[in-house]
């Protein structure tokens, strides 16, 4: 019987995110389940003591979420050209792990199938692990495909 509990893949367009989102369709066309692909905007470069006018800043913003939501609408129709019900959600800045899960809790997720960039040592004691955090704290299993 076809899931109707989505399969979450988030994605940050990266070459680590490619692995995951071929594992992610094979799941859902596997069961038939619908995909729905994530992407949490990272917050806009600042400098510490620049003075940005509210209109320039709120230019950069609508730049920002117009490029991300380009990008997520190619990795969606890259999934529905291999067989996928797949659909695309823009999330605004925020913690990426926290709104991962957030949305896998909302949407009663089946899985989430995440990339992991394979940090270690000093890199991901500064940049931290997204996938690590997701892994602990959410409500449905965590597939992590690490890049290759």
């Amino acid at each position: 019987m076809p899931s109707r509990r989505p399969v979450i893949h988030p994605t940050d367009f990266s070459p680590a995110s490619r692995p995951a989102l071929a594992t992610a369709i094979q799941l859902v066309k596997a069961g038939r389940a619908p995909l729905l692909i994530l992407h949490v905007l990272p917050p806009l470069p600042m400098l510490p003591d620049a003075y940005i006018a509210v209109a320039t800043f709120n230019e950069l913003q609508r730049g920002h979420r117009a490029h991300g939501q380009h990008q997520l609408d190619r990795v969606v129709a890259r999934a529905k050209a291999a067989g996928a019900r797949a659909t695309g959600l823009l999330l605004d800045f925020g913690i990426t792990a926290e709104q991962i899960v957030r949305v896998a809790k909302s949407k009663r997720a089946e899985v989430i199938v995440m990339g992991t960039h394979g940090r270690s040592g000093i890199k991901r004691a500064i940049l931290g692990s997204v996938a690590e955090r997701v892994v602990a704290t959410a409500p449905c299993p965590v597939m992590t495909v690490r890049a290759r």
